[in-house]
């Protein structure tokens, strides 16, 4: 009698069209699963290649060193996080070359570079891929030390009060805005920094700062100006009366834009500050508003890469596979970027920005830019 039953389950499930229509959905999943692996694996492969056959000065191991040593950092790390090991022989160069930039201070930097925060903070993430055995160990605490004397607090003269305080700028001096902070505290944490760490707290109190979120600690004008498209997103620096790449809003508000938000989520949530939390919250709001991998949200093309590096960087820490807009809409993030960055790579296995706008012209770091975003897009 059992036998029977399950003969009769076993036809009236394919009889029935609802499972037949579960089953043909899940097996289209499957193949598209599949191609999107043989998409990765070839852009991927394609990307690495340009970057080892083009890209590296094989005299002395660096990528587009009139740019200073960051794009050296970027690359070389992008090369590391795709399987190449610090002992591959063009790593081994390409590291060997950062090296050079080292200072006494602790800082990595070119000759009177006014880049050191973003120089060294960069450098830093690259050593600490490359350091699994702990050769870097001391240095990277030595840069960590550097980027810990470039935050601005009460010792630079300005107390918490100020839009100033707990940010990082391009180097020593120069006023925080919120790419170069989200860059210091991605360092600082690969550098073991304590996330409850005064500087850590002191870092997300500015990240909140930039965020158009009225709060305790933001009674800026510009966030109290938002408009509701732009409330929970971020913009550049609350300095003076704020700057947004993005121009102003029919209010008299800063518009919200696609890179910082991510880079600003995305510090969030590195630096442990809880999903539940309401500024996490209003920008995961206004990513679901704003969802796009076909643009920098706010910017159009203009630093687009830098976006698709943040974007895939925010949304794999916040851990969801599949990302629900504002219209109920379920996007597979990974699938969606892989694709339009397929779409975009050059036949020479290079991406480049005909937006050229913060050296996105430039191959090797839009190309840098583009690996490490893959990194968290694999099927």
């Amino acid at each position: 009698m059992r036998h029977c039953i399950c003969a009769w389950t076993f036809v009236l499930a394919f009889a029935n069209p609802l499972v037949s229509q579960d089953r043909d959905a899940r097996n289209e999943l499957v193949q598209e699963s599949s191609a999107d692996q043989r998409m990765y694996d070839e852009v991927v492969q394609r990307g690495l290649r340009f970057l080892l056959d083009s890209g590296q000065d094989i005299e002395d191991g660096s990528f587009s060193k009139q740019l200073g040593p960051a794009v050296t950092a970027l690359s070389a790390t992008a090369l590391m996080k795709h399987g190449l090991s610090p002992e591959h022989p063009r790593v081994a160069k390409a590291l060997a070359y950062l090296m050079q930039f080292r200072r006494d201070d602790g800082g990595f930097y070119a000759e009177n570079s006014v880049l050191q925060n973003y120089e060294t903070s960069i450098a830093v993430l690259c050593l600490a891929e490359a350091n699994a055995d702990g050769r870097y160990n001391e240095v990277i605490q030595q840069a960590a030390n550097f980027l810990r004397r470039l935050q601005w607090d009460e010792g630079e003269g300005h107390e918490r009060s100020s839009p100033f305080f707990g940010g990082a700028g391009y180097g020593n001096s120069k006023r925080p805005d919120l790419s170069n902070t989200s860059y210091w505290i991605e360092a600082m944490i690969a550098a073991g920094e304590d996330m409850n760490s005064t500087a850590m707290q002191n870092a997300m109190l500015f990240n909140a700062r930039c965020q158009n979120l009225v709060g305790p600690d933001n009674l800026a004008n510009f966030a109290q100006l938002s408009t509701e498209e732009d409330r929970g997103g971020f913009i550049y620096s609350p300095v003076g009366e704020g700057e947004s790449k993005a121009s102003t809003s029919e209010t008299g508000g800063l518009r919200s834009y696609g890179s910082m938000t991510y880079a600003g989520l995305k510090s969030f949530l590195y630096a442990g500050v809880d999903r539940g939390d309401i500024r996490v919250q209003a920008a995961v709001d206004w990513i679901r508003r704003h969802y796009d991998v076909t643009r920098n949200p706010g910017m159009d093309q203009q630093g687009v890469y830098y976006y698709y590096h943040v974007f895939a960087k925010a949304l794999h820490v916040l851990g969801e596979d599949e990302f629900t807009d504002a219209q109920g809409a379920a996007h597979r993030w990974r699938h969606d970027l892989l694709r339009e960055l397929h779409k975009r790579q050059q036949a020479d296995g290079s991406w480049i920005n005909s937006a050229d706008r913060w050296y996105e012209s430039d191959p090797n770091l839009v190309t840098s830019y583009v690996l490490l975003a893959l990194v968290y897009c694999k099927p």
